[in-house]
């Protein structure tokens, strides 16, 4: 495949929730410290904060990210994603030469089994790679908000977000779709 260009295609704006996957520069572990990894948390709950954004799920691997996630309410996709990496790579640079590779895998979640089997591809990852033997041990995902709705850094999309809104008396309205418009 020398000389071969690849082109990404993304489908944005469909109200999908997406699988995203970015890596560190030359794959390198530049999240292999509980400090790199808090910093990338506290980056992550400052983008949910200012672009609107649902997260559903992350893991913070020492060389990689996963995330599930909506789409930003208050501008393009890419320009969250964007700013997120160069925030992380603000804080944490230091002397290297590029902290995120360029690029980023999206993968569009449609249905609610989908969107199931990327949780728990991203919450076994840390097992899977042999840093913990459960996923609960390994802090720096949404796996035990899941489990026990611990609250963390990054405030997740869940029933147990959920349930706490109807206690505080917060009731979101959900956008009614024209059905004449609603795929399929």
């Amino acid at each position: 495949m020398i000389g071969v260009t690849i082109h990404l295609k993304r489908f944005h704006e469909t109200k999908d929730s997406h699988f995203i996957t970015f890596s560190c520069g030359n794959r390198r572990a530049w999240l292999n410290t509980p400090d790199a990894r808090n910093t990338f948390e506290h980056e992550l709950e400052r983008c949910r904060k200012w672009y609107g954004l649902f997260v559903y799920g992350y893991v913070v691997m020492p060389e990689h990210v996963h995330l599930l996630i909506s789409e930003p309410e208050r501008a393009p996709f890419s320009s969250a994603i964007q700013m997120l990496k160069q925030n992380v790579a603000n804080h944490l640079q230091g002397d290297r030469i590029r902290f995120w590779l360029p690029r980023y895998y999206d993968f569009n979640v449609h249905t609610h089994k989908k969107h199931i089997e990327k949780l728990r591809y991203i919450h076994r990852n840390p097992v899977k790679r042999g840093l913990v033997s459960a996923p609960e041990l390994w802090p720096w995902s949404s796996f035990r908000h899941y489990l026990t709705g611990e609250e963390g850094i990054v405030e997740i999309e869940s029933e147990w977000t959920g349930r706490k809104r109807e206690r505080m008396g917060i009731f979101p309205t959900v956008k009614q779709c024209n059905p004449q418009t609603f795929p399929g």
